[in-house]
């Protein structure tokens, strides 16, 4: 089974994304994944596990942010009986239950420096120390770590360990943001309202091209999750019906006023033109793995115009 599927997408830029996955699903490198609040890297992590030689074993996940700074370490490494007021029995940390499986820290940018140094400990020896224990117990987990936070202007500020973060960041993994990926939004959609046709017992709605020219202009600020949470509330109230763009929520409004025969929304904050052909001429190229001719079809101008144009952008190809 590809557990890849679900990661819907066909921008090149994702793509390769899904192809660096794969490949290093297989092994049990430390994987460090980048990106927005949510742009899928839980879902991503998930895929990678399930696709390991560990997906039979425990796959444990943390936000690193969800608990108080006094309870992270007891969670992760477990403690001794008696170790602090109201330990009254001793505890396995997640350490522990992952073992031989993988732990998902999310939000690794939010692990206190005490909880770094203990987790460096970790990656460099295979070494754990529950609070009150004196004698280190050793475990076998594979570490996938997540942060929508730019490391190095914390570990700039001190409040990240640069030497947790080279550990860390064995394969770096960013994901793009969904303005960024605005190709794969019209697949993204379709995934969306047939998993929630299918879990509510109702019939999908459809968008129109209108709509969905709305939304290829629109900013997403909550990104991916943004975009599933739009799908399953015009799902549940408009069942079977056709979204037009007037039944987007109000915050679409700015993008709405398109007229029919537009093929490319402008942005607000505007382009390059120069830096927009150029990009999209790498793209093409990209798809067709350098083939011109195949290269000018998609982008609707003769192999000629595409060559000169390669020539006036400087663009290397092979």
């Amino acid at each position: 089974m590809d557990y890849f599927s679900s990661n819907i997408g066909q921008s090149p830029a994702f793509e390769s994304i899904i192809r660096s996955a794969k490949m290093v699903a297989t092994t049990d490198v430390t994987i460090l994944i980048k990106g927005e609040t949510g742009t899928g890297k839980e879902m991503l992590a998930t895929a990678i596990q399930k696709d390991s030689t560990r997906a039979n074993k425990p796959f444990i996940t943390l936000n690193c942010a969800a608990l108080a700074e006094g309870l992270v370490e007891s969670e992760l490494f477990g403690h001794k009986k008696g170790a602090f007021t109201g330990a009254i029995a001793n505890k396995q940390g997640l350490f522990q239950a992952a073992n031989g499986g993988t732990l998902f820290l999310d939000e690794i940018n939010s692990l206190p420096i005490t909880i770094q140094t203990k987790l460096l400990r970790f990656l460099e020896s295979g070494e754990c120390l529950a609070v009150g224990e004196t004698k280190p117990y050793i475990v076998d987990v594979r570490i996938i770590a997540a942060t929508n936070a730019d490391l190095n202007k914390q570990i700039a500020n001190g409040n990240f360990r640069q030497d947790l973060y080279f550990r860390l960041n064995v394969v770096p993994i960013d994901l793009p943001t969904l303005s960024q990926r605005t190709e794969d939004i019209e697949a993204l959609v379709k995934h969306f309202l047939s998993q929630f046709s299918s879990t509510h017992s109702i019939k999908a709605p459809k968008f129109s091209k209108r709509t969905f020219k709305v939304l290829r202009g629109y900013k997403w600020p909550g990104n991916i999750r943004e975009l599933r949470n739009l799908c399953e509330r015009l799902c549940i109230l408009l069942a079977g019906q056709t979204i037009e763009p007037e039944n987007l929520p109000h915050e679409f409004s700015s993008c709405a006023s398109v007229p029919d025969n537009t093929t490319f929304i402008l942005p607000e904050v505007g382009v390059h033109l120069d830096d927009l052909e150029a990009d999209m001429i790498h793209q093409a190229l990209s798809r067709t793995n350098g083939n011109r001719s195949k290269s000018a079809r998609l982008l609707g101008v003769s192999r000629d115009t595409l060559l000169y144009r390669i020539q006036k952008h400087g663009i290397a190809t092979h």
